[in-house]
């Protein structure tokens, strides 16, 4: 089992689109980040974590054929607006992709991409199947059962959904308070996978105080910084974490 890393840049990547690098040297290829999406990769399936404005770069990258399922951990357009790039694999595979989210990002999805839910004409039919997200999603790796677990976080003024895969790893893109109630699920992890936006206070996100004291009290073996503004420049930042911690950057791949 493989978890990849699909883009790691926060809601507007690394350039801006309208160049701005912030803190970011360009010359560093790590710099450049496109919106957060994750990719699960089994022997059997391939689950896709959020649909980024940018998932049709991030897919072609990766040299993906086929997305068995879509988890999406909230409604916000940098982790859902990509979703008519889904298209293409309805298309090659004659059937609909299961889609998982939660009652708030069902409501927003069907509302703003009604047409891909629906059936309007036999050219144009619906291409994916909406189901709520449920508190576990279980897949297979060769003959292995592999859980994924669904937790709500607080992000800002919505709730956000994080994942913990096989009790091995936590995704946590977007969050600005977890829930004393959920600990459990995320100390002496493999893996913490956690939100970090810059250095100063954001009411809807770790900032890099935030995101080392939750790695500090988790004790993961590893943690990766996600979700990077252009503020945070990744040669930088790695000089000042611990060991055991680096940022993120497109592309990067964990092998379970």
């Amino acid at each position: 089992m493989k978890f990849i890393i699909l883009g790691c840049g926060s809601s507007m990547g690394v350039p801006r689109p309208d160049g701005f690098f912030g803190n970011c040297d360009p010359k560093n290829k790590k710099n450049y980040r496109t919106r957060c999406s994750a990719l699960i990769k089994t022997s059997n399936e391939n689950i896709l974590i959020d649909t980024s404005p940018d998932l049709r770069q991030q897919l072609l990258r990766h040299n993906i054929k086929k997305i068995s399922k879509v988890l999406y951990s909230h409604m916000h357009g940098d982790q859902t607006h990509g979703i008519n790039d889904l298209r293409s694999f309805f298309i090659n595979s004659k059937k609909q992709i299961d889609v998982y989210a939660d009652n708030d990002t069902s409501k927003y999805l069907r509302n703003s991409f009604s047409y891909i839910f629906k059936s309007y004409s036999k050219e144009y039919p619906a291409t994916l199947n909406l189901k709520k997200l449920k508190n576990t999603i279980i897949t297979k790796d060769k003959n292995k059962t592999i859980n994924i677990k669904s937790i709500k976080v607080a992000h800002g003024k919505v709730k956000s959904n994080c994942f913990v895969i096989d009790k091995k790893i936590a995704y946590i893109s977007d969050v600005s308070e977890i829930y004393s109630k959920d600990y459990k699920y995320f100390k002496n992890l493999k893996y913490l996978i956690v939100d970090c936006l810059w250095y100063n206070f954001h009411p809807s996100h770790f900032n890099l105080e935030k995101a080392l004291s939750i790695i500090k009290l988790f004790k993961p073996k590893n943690a990766i910084l996600t979700n990077l503004s252009p503020v945070l420049d990744y040669k930088v930042l790695k000089k000042i974490l611990p060991k055991n911690i680096i940022p993120a950057h497109d592309g990067l791949t964990i092998n379970l």
